[in-house]
Parts: C-alpha cells; sequence; structure tokens
C-alpha cells in the first residue's frame, strides 16, 4: 500500500457565476521516501492540488470528488480533530513566502515551541531543545541566537531555512513543498533545494515538490507530474519526462529553460496563456496553444497513452503508438510469411 494515494480528485469552486473546477480527474501515488515534483505554469492548479491534500481549502473551494488515501485513511473524510492530528504532524507544508508563514510578532523559538506543544504532551524546557535540534539540522548559524530573534531580523535564505525547520519538527512522514525557493537569489535556491533533498533522504520523508521550474524538478525529484488548467498531462520517471518528453506542453517546458536558447536570441516561450478556468477550451485544453493540434484534439478530451515509461494526455502521442503498433505487426507478419 502506497504512503499516499490520490484517486480522481477534484476540486470545486462555487463562484456566483457557477462552479468551476480546479483540478479534474487527479490521481498519482507516493511511495514512503520517494520524491514527487508537480510541474506547471501559473494557474495550473498545483498549489490546489497541495492545499486539497490538507484539506485547507477555504470557501469557495471544496473536495468535490475523489479520494485522498494517507495509510489508507480517506483525508477527506476525516473530521477537524482527526484532521489537526495528520495536518502538521504527519503532513507537512513549506509555503512560499516565509514572511506570510512565520508570525512577526513572535521570536522564532515562541513559534517553534508553540507548535510543539500543540501536538506533544513534553515542557516548554523540552521542546525547546528539539527546537534547537531542527535549527542545527538545517545548519542555521548560532542556532541558539535565532531562537531570541524575530522574522524581521533574518535573512531571505535564513528565514526560508527556519520554515523548513519548523516543518521538521513533528518528524513528518511527507513535506509539502509550494515553490519553496520562489523568493530567493539563484544561489540560495540552490543551496536550500540541496538541504531539503538531504533532509529527505537522511529522514526517509517523502516530498512533494511544486514548481514551475523543471531544472529544480530534474536535480531534486525521482517522479514528475505535468499539470496543465487543472489536469495532469503526463506523469512518470523524472529521467524520462526530462530527456524525453512526450506531450507538446512538456516539450514547451523544457524549451523554455533558459540552457535551452541560443547565445544572444530571444528565449524559447510558449505562445499565449493558461485558460482561466470559467473559459477553458473543449477537448485538450491545451490544443489553443499546441503547434501539433489535430481536429480530434479541439473536441475530444485525451486519455492516457502509456509510451515508455510515462503516462501521456495527447491524441498526437496515441496516434503515433497506434502507428508504431502496426507497423510492428505489419513487420511480423511479413516476417512469418
Amino acid at each position: 500500500m502506497a504512503l499516499l494515494e490520490v484517486k480522481d480528485l477534484e476540486v470545486g469552486f462555487g463562484l456566483r457565476s457557477g462552479e468551476v473546477k480546479a483540478l479534474r480527474n487527479i490521481s498519482f501515488s507516493l511511495e514512503r521516501g520517494e520524491r514527487l515534483g508537480v510541474v506547471g505554469e501559473s494557474g495550473a492548479g498545483k498549489s490546489v492540488l497541495g492545499f486539497a491534500i490538507l484539506n485547507l481549502l477555504s470557501r469557495p473551494g471544496y473536495i468535490s470528488n475523489g479520494e485522498i488515501s494517507f495509510e489508507g485513511k480517506n483525508l477527506a473524510d476525516l473530521s477537524a480533530a482527526e484532521l489537526r492530528s495528520v495536518r502538521g504532524n504527519r503532513i507537512s507544508m513549506i509555503f512560499q513566502d516565509p514572511m506570510m508563514t512565520l508570525n512577526p510578532v513572535l521570536t522564532i523559538g515562541e513559534q517553534m515551541v508553540e507548535c510543539l506543544l500543540a501536538h506533544h504532551k513534553i515542557s516548554k524546557q523540552d521542546a525547546r531543545k528539539i527546537a534547537l535540534q531542527k535549527l542545527q539540522q538545517v545548519y542555521i548559524p548560532s542556532p541558539e541566537t535565532r531562537l531570541d530573534q524575530y522574522p524581521h531580523e533574518l535573512s531571505g535564505g535564513m528565514r526560508q531555512r527556519i520554515v523548513i525547520a519548523i516543518g521538521l519538527l513533528m518528524d513528518p512522514d511527507i513535506i509539502i513543498a509550494d515553490e519553496p525557493t520562489t523568493a530567493l537569489d539563484v544561489t540560495i535556491q540552490a543551496e536550500i533545494m540541496e538541504l531539503m533533498l538531504e533532509l529527505c533522504e537522511r529522514n526517509n520523508v517523502a516530498l512533494i515538490l511544486i514548481t514551475h521550474d523543471l531544472g529544480v524538478v530534474s536535480q531534486v525529484t525521482q517522479k514528475t507530474i505535468v499539470m496543465y488548467a487543472g489536469r495532469i498531462i503526463e506523469q512518470g520517471p523524472t529521467k524520462e519526462i526530462i530527456n524525453d518528453a512526450q506531450h507538446p506542453y512538456t516539450q514547451g517546458l523544457m524549451n523554455a529553460l533558459p540552457q535551452m536558447g541560443i547565445p544572444g536570441q530571444r528565449l524559447n516561450q510558449i505562445r499565449g496563456s493558461m485558460p482561466p478556468l470559467q473559459r477553458i477550451p473543449t477537448g485538450c485544453a491545451f490544443n489553443p496553444r499546441c503547434n501539433y493540434v489535430m481536429e480530434s484534439c479541439k473536441h475530444n478530451l485525451p486519455e492516457f497513452t502509456q509510451s515508455g515509461g510515462c503516462q501521456v494526455a495527447c491524441h498526437m502521442v496515441a496516434e503515433m503508438k497506434r502507428e508504431e503498433q502496426a507497423a510492428r505487426l505489419q513487420s511480423q507478419e511479413v516476417g512469418q510469411e
């Protein structure tokens, strides 16, 4: 049994104009200690997926269908008290902006101790010792001093390390990291991602890394799912997706990386933009931006096609696989003659 299994997950938002679907038919699994990347442009539904797993969706958002099973229990069916025993304890989340996560009027130590006391019956002195150990784990210099400082007294990279330390306080089984390096410069980004990878491997913690950067995903994760307009359009081993992307959207994301461009020329980009939830095109949602669009793409929603170790929701890939299979059968028949 997988540590986390998501089946046919759908998330809706009730608006005055009617319900819109932010996530549709999302299915994937995560094993203990496994690292999963969730990739896509802004508006693809990545962060909504992270919030849905922990049932942190606020109205008008809600889970309208599907299951989120953690060790066999459907998180969507748990009571508020039962969910509190999982949220922050067994599954932690690291948010994009540490200044929005940390309370500006409490010291780092007060916030970490408060978090520990909410989940464990221990003394404040023991809680402070654990907090100090976690700061040491994320290589915070002078951790004793940092415990008595306020968030605004720390640098951006230091604050992000603090947030990671808070995420590790309860020794969780899963960490959901939502764009954890967005506000940091490139050098600090690399340090933070290296730190998260080390901590996950050392503690056998599963990681769901939400990001728009395929370069980061290639260095940290083992599996990747690519999302577009609330759906998964490609998923499989990270190395296979990076080295041989099948879906035109994934190919576009790869080609948009700076290292894929020609020095002195404009960077590659995918034409158009992500459609709003109220106006998602029929058929394949990517068809208005796709260079390989076919008539079937405009009318029929593509099913998943197995391509190597990956699953791809693309009519073009499905057609290519059918042609390959027909050619293979024809060659076998000729060989038998």
